[in-house]
C-alpha cells in the first residue's frame, strides 16, 4: 500500500489533505492500544491502582473525606472526578467507586460506603444520588505523605488542576486487593492476598534481598479471598505460579454436614468461590436438578441473610456427602478456577509479567523513593525554618538597633540585610515579627526550637546518607502496617484456607451423575443396539428389523458400562445411559464407535471390573485378560486380541472356573486346567487346541469354562441339560494345545455346549 491510496486532488479541495490509510490506521490504533494499556486496563505495580481508582481517591482526599469525618454523597464525588480529573462517563466512574467499597469484591475496601452498594447475588448498587462514601484506613495509608512531595504530580486533562502520577502506597495494595483488566493484546488478573502475609514477605525481602520465590511462598502461601473458600491447588503448582507470574488456583466452596435427626443430614455451604454470583450459582444447580443431571441431590435452597447459607438436601440418607459434593464441584461453580496473570505496569510505564518477588521488590523500591522524597521535603522545611530562626536570634541580640532601623530608615529591609548580613528571607521574617514576640520567653522558645530542628536535620541527613537506615525505617513502617492488619484483627485474619481435594473415585462421581434405573440392553445380529426401560423377562417377545434377530440381551442399570467385543479383537465401551431408547429398533453400533467395516460385534455384556475374561481367535489362539483392562476411553476402542486376517476373534466369555473345555469345528473336545492359559493385557495369546490345517472354517467352535467339582454341562436340541463329571471325561482331559478326541455320545449335533 503506497501513495496510490491517496485520493487525487481536484484543485478545489478546501484544504483537504490526503492521508495514507495504512499509516493512519497503524498510528491511531497504536495510540489507542497504548492509551488502553497505560491509562485504563493495567494497574501500576507501585500502588496497585488504575488511573480511575487513583483519581477517585485523590478527589476524595481533596474533599477531606477522611475515615473519621462524615460521609458525602457519591454524586458529589463522581462529579468532582469527571469534572476535574477523569473525562469519562459518570456511570463508569461510579461503578469503579462502588467496587472499591464492596467487601465481597475487595479484600481490604478502599472506600467506606453507606447505603446500598450491591451484594454477592449480583444486585446493582443504588444510584449515586442515594449512596454516600468516605475513605477507609487503608486509603489513608495509600495517600500518606502525598502533601510532602512524596510523588510526582502532572497536569489534568484540561490543564487546570494537578493529579498524582502514583500514590505513595504505604499499603501493599496490588497484591492485597488484586486487580483485573483486559487491555489490547494483553490482560491482567491478580487475586487478593493477605496483607499481613505480604508484609512478612516484604520484611524478609528487606533482610535478605536475594531470597527466592520459594522462600517468599512460605509467607505468602496463596491468595486470600474476601469471600473465603478452600484453595485445593497443590503447593508445587502455587510455587510455579508465583515464580512465573502466571497460573491459577482451584477454589472450592466451604461446606459442612449438618445432622437433621433419624440418620438424615443436609449439607450447608457457608462460603462460595470469589466472584461467583450466588443467585446465578443456585439457578444453575436448580437447572441441573430439573434436567436430572444431579441424581444424588434432592433439593437446594438459599437461607442466606447477612452471611451465606446455601442448604443442599441429598436424594436419600444413603448418599455419600463427599460424592455428592464432588459431583457439584464437577458441574457447577461451587468449584471455580481463579487465574493468575501478574501483568502490571513496571515503574508506571512498561507492561510486564512479574513474579511475586519482582512485585514486592518494585513496591519496596517505590516505598524507599517515597521515604527519600519525604525526607528531602522535610529537610528543606527545616532548613528554611532554621534560616528564619537564625535571623530572629540576630534580631533579639540587636533588638535596639533593629528597632531603630525599622523606625527611621527609608528602606529598612535592605539596611537590615547589609547591617547584619542577613538573607532576604531572614530580613522579611524580622519585618513581619509582631511586637509581642519581643518577650524574653519567646527568645528562649526560639533557641529551643532551633536546637530541636538542628537535631532533626542531622538525623534526616544521616538517614538520607545511609541505605541501611532507610531500609530499617521501612521495615518498621511495614511492621506497623502488619500490626494494623494482623491475623488477630477482624479485617486481617485469613479467610481462605488450604485443603486437599478429597480422593474420590472419578468413576463413582461419574456414576453419581447418572440417575440409576433398570434397563434391558438388546443387541441384534446385525449390530443394532437399544436399552429398553425396566428388566424385560421374555426375550422371545423382542422384535427386530426384517432379516435381523437377537444376538444377545441382558439386564443392567443406567449407571453401568456396556462392553462390546468385535471380530477384530477390539473392545468398545458405551454408557448404558447413552444408549438409544427401547422404542423402535435402536441405532447401529457403528454410529457410536469407530469400527472397521469388515468387522462385526460378537459379544456384549455388562461391565464387571472384578471379573476376568477369556478371549479366543477362530484358529484357537487365546488368553485371559482382566476385565478392568478392556475398558476403552475413546470411540476408537481398545485393541486387546491381536488377530491377522483371515483369522478373527471368535469368543469372549467370563473366565469363572478352574477347567476349560474347547470344541472345534472338527467335533473334537479337549479339557485342560484353566491355569494353563496365560493372563495378558494384550497380545496374540497361546494355542488352546490343535487343528489340522487351522483356518476360519476349521478352528474353535465353542468353549466352556467350568468347575471340576460341578462337572461339564451341555444342552441338547430338546433343551435337556447333561452333566458329566471329570472322572467320566478322563479320555478328554489333557494338556493345552492338544487336538483332543471326538465329542462323547449325546453331545449336540451343533457342536456347541448350548
Amino acid at each position: 500500500m503506497g501513495n496510490d491510496l491517496i485520493p487525487p486532488s481536484s484543485g478545489d479541495d478546501d484544504g483537504i489533505e490526503g492521508v495514507d490509510l495504512k499509516s493512519a490506521l497503524e498510528e491511531r490504533y497504536l495510540a489507542y492500544a497504548l492509551s488502553t494499556i497505560m491509562g485504563r486496563a493495567l494497574p501500576d505495580v507501585r500502588d496497585g491502582l488504575k488511573p480511575v481508582h487513583r483519581r477517585i481517591l485523590h478527589a476524595m482526599r481533596i474533599l477531606k473525606l477522611d475515615p473519621n469525618t462524615s460521609f458525602k454523597k457519591c454524586a458529589r464525588i463522581v462529579g468532582d472526578v469527571i469534572g476535574k480529573f477523569h473525562p469519562h462517563g459518570d456511570q463508569a466512574v461510579y461503578d469503579a467507586l462502588v467496587r472499591l467499597a464492596q467487601d465481597f469484591a475487595q479484600r481490604y475496601p478502599l472506600i467506606d460506603g453507606q447505603g446500598n452498594f450491591g451484594n454477592i447475588d449480583g444486585d446493582n448498587a443504588a444510584a449515586y444520588r442515594y449512596t454516600e462514601a468516605r475513605m477507609t484506613e487503608v486509603t489513608t495509608l495509600l495517600l500518606e505523605g502525598i502533601d510532602e512531595d512524596a510523588v510526582d504530580f502532572r497536569l489534568t486533562y484540561n490543564e487546570e488542576d494537578k493529579e498524582p502520577v502514583v500514590l505513595p502506597g504505604a499499603f501493599p495494595n496490588l497484591l492485597a486487593n488484586g486487580s483485573s483488566g483486559i487491555a489490547v493484546g494483553m490482560a491482567t488478573n491478580i487475586p487478593p492476598h493477605n496483607a499481613a502475609e505480604l508484609c512478612d514477605a516484604a520484611i524478609h525481602l528487606i533482610k535478605f534481598p536475594n531470597a527466592g520465590v520459594d522462600k517468599l511462598v512460605s509467607f505468602v502461601k496463596g491468595p486470600d479471598f474476601p469471600t473465603g473458600g478452600v484453595i485445593v491447588e497443590d503447593e508445587a503448582s502455587i510455587l510455579e505460579s508465583y515464580k512465573t507470574g502466571k497460573g491459577g488456583f482451584r477454589v472450592r466452596a466451604r461446606w459442612e454436614k449438618e445432622e437433621t435427626g433419624r440418620g438424615g443430614y443436609q449439607i450447608v455451604v457457608t462460603e462460595i468461590p470469589y466472584q461467583v454470583q450466588k443467585s446465578r450459582l443456585i439457578e444453575k444447580v436448580a437447572e441441573l436438578l430439573f434436567n436430572r443431571k444431579l441424581p444424588l441431590l434432592g433439593d437446594i435452597r438459599d437461607e442466606s441473610a447477612e452471611d451465606v447459607r446455601i442448604v443442599l438436601e441429598p436424594k436419600s440418607r444413603a448418599v455419600d456427602p463427599e460424592i455428592l459434593m464432588e459431583s457439584l464441584f464437577k458441574l457447577t461453580e461451587f468449584e471455580s478456577r481463579i487465574s493468575l496473570n501478574m501483568n502490571v505496569l513496571s515503574g508506571g510505564k512498561v507492561p510486564k509479567v512479574m513474579s511475586l518477588k519482582e512485585v514486592l521488590k518494585e513496591w519496596l523500591e517505590h516505598r524507599r523513593e517515597v521515604l527519600q522524597r519525604r525526607s528531602r521535603h522535610r529537610l528543606a522545611q527545616i532548613e528554611r525554618r532554621l534560616e528564619i530562626l537564625g535571623g530572629l536570634l540576630i534580631a533579639y541580640l540587636n533588638i535596639d538597633e533593629v528597632i531603630r532601623i525599622i523606625r527611621f530608615e527609608d528602606e529598612p529591609k535592605q539596611k537590615l540585610i547589609s547591617r547584619f548580613d542577613l538573607t532576604d528571607l531572614q530580613a522579611e521574617s524580622i519585618l513581619n515579627m509582631r511586637l509581642r514576640s519581643l518577650a524574653k520567653l519567646e527568645e528562649i522558645e526560639i533557641r529551643n526550637e532551633h536546637d530541636k530542628l538542628s537535631e532533626e536535620k542531622a538525623q534526616i541527613e544521616a538517614l538520607l546518607g545511609s541505605e541501611e537506615q532507610q531500609w530499617a525505617v521501612l521495615r518498621h513502617d511495614i511492621g506497623e502496617v502488619k500490626k494494623k492488619f494482623g491475623p488477630d484483627t477482624e479485617l486481617g485474619k485469613r479467610r481462605s484456607t488450604f485443603g486437599v481435594a478429597a480422593e474420590i473415585d472419578l468413576e463413582a462421581v461419574q456414576q453419581a451423575m447418572i440417575e440409576k434405573e433398570p434397563v434391558t440392553v438388546v443387541l441384534s445380529k446385525k449390530g443394532w443396539i437399544r436399552a429398553m426401560k425396566g428388566h424385560v423377562s421374555d426375550f422371545a417377545s423382542l422384535t427386530f428389523k426384517e432379516g435381523d434377530g437377537l444376538l444377545t440381551a441382558f439386564h443392567a442399570e443406567t449407571t453401568d458400562k456396556v462392553i462390546l467385543f468385535n471380530t477384530g479383537g477390539k473392545f468398545f465401551t458405551l454408557g448404558a445411559d447413552k444408549l438409544p431408547g427401547g422404542r423402535g429398533h435402536g441405532e447401529p453400533v457403528r454410529v457410536m464407535v469407530d469400527m472397521e467395516n469388515d468387522t462385526d460385534i460378537i459379544a456384549a455384556f455388562k461391565h464387571d471390573a472384578k471379573r476376568r475374561l477369556l478371549v479366543s481367535s477362530k484358529i484357537g489362539n487365546g488368553f485371559i485378560v482382566p476385565e478392568a483392562d478392556v475398558v476403552a476411553n475413546t470411540r476408537k476402542g481398545k485393541q486387546v486380541l491381536n488377530v491377522k486376517l483371515p483369522d478373527e476373534a471368535a469368543i469372549c466369555m467370563p473366565a469363572e472356573g478352574d477347567h476349560i473345555a474347547v470344541v472345534g469345528d472338527n467335533r473334537k473336545l479337549i479339557i485342560f486346567p484353566l491355569e494353563q492359559v496365560s493372563e495378558l493385557t494384550r497380545g496374540k495369546g497361546v494355542r488352546l487346541q490343535k487343528y489340522k490345517d487351522a483356518s476360519i472354517d476349521n478352528g474353535v467352535l465353542d468353549i466352556r469354562i467350568f468347575n471340576a467339582a460341578e462337572g461339564l454341562t451341555w444342552e441338547d436340541s430338546a433343551a435337556r441339560v447333561h452333566t458329566r463329571m471329570l472322572d467320566e471325561l478322563k479320555e478328554y482331559v489333557g494338556e493345552r494345545a492338544q487336538a483332543g478326541r471326538v465329542v462323547p455320545k449325546g453331545f449336540p449335533k451343533s457342536g456347541r455346549f448350548s
